[in-house]
C-alpha cells in the first residue's frame, strides 16, 4: 500500500510539473537526478549566486541564446550576477528528459519568463534544448540552445 501511495505521489508530481521522463539508456534514478539538477538551475537563475550556479554548469559550457549570443560558463554566471540577464520568474513546461548513456542526457522544455535585463522589464517564451553531462557524479549543463516561440 505504501509503495502504491509513493508511486501515485511521484506520478502526480510529474503530471503537475509538466515533466515527462522518456525511457532511454539511463535508469529512472538518472532521469530523476537530471530533473533535480535542471530544477536547481532554474531556481539559481531566478536567485543567482556563484555558489549555486557554479556546480550546475560545466566548465566547457556553451550557452546559446535565442538572439544568437553564446555564453561561456564565466559570462553566463557573470551576466546573471550583474543583472544583465535577470530572470524575475521562470516557468518550465513540457519537459522531457532522455538519458542517452550513463553520462549524457538531453533535456527539452518550454520556458516562459518575466525578465528585467539590465533594468528593462520584459517577457520571453522559448523552446530550450539542453545537454547535461555527468561529471564527478553530478549532472552539469554542458550545452544549451534556445529558440523563440512564435506568438
Amino acid at each position: 500500500m505504501l509503495i502504491k501511495k509513493l508511486f501515485l505521489i511521484a506520478a502526480s508530481v510529474a503530471v503537475f510539473t509538466g515533466c515527462a521522463m522518456a525511457p532511454a539508456g539511463g535508469g529512472a534514478s538518472d532521469q530523476a537526478s537530471v530533473a533535480a539538477a535542471a530544477g536547481r538551475l532554474r531556481i539559481a537563475m531566478v536567485d543567482p549566486t556563484a555558489a549555486a550556479l557554479g556546480p550546475l554548469v560545466a566548465d566547457d559550457l556553451s550557452y546559446g541564446h535565442s538572439g544568437g549570443k553564446v555564453d561561456t560558463k564565466a559570462s553566463f554566471i557573470s551576466d546573471l550576477l550583474d543583472g544583465k540577464s535577470d530572470f524575475v520568474t521562470i516557468t518550465i513546461t513540457e519537459q522531457t528528459i532522455k538519458v542517452v548513456d550513463a553520462n549524457t542526457a538531453i533535456v527539452r522544455h518550454t520556458l516562459a519568463a518575466d525578465t528585467n535585463d539590465s533594468g528593462k522589464p520584459g517577457k520571453v517564451a522559448l523552446k530550450i534544448l539542453g545537454v547535461w553531462q555527468k561529471q564527478g557524479g553530478n549532472w552539469k549543463l554542458l550545452a544549451r540552445q534556445a529558440v523563440r516561440v512564435n506568438p
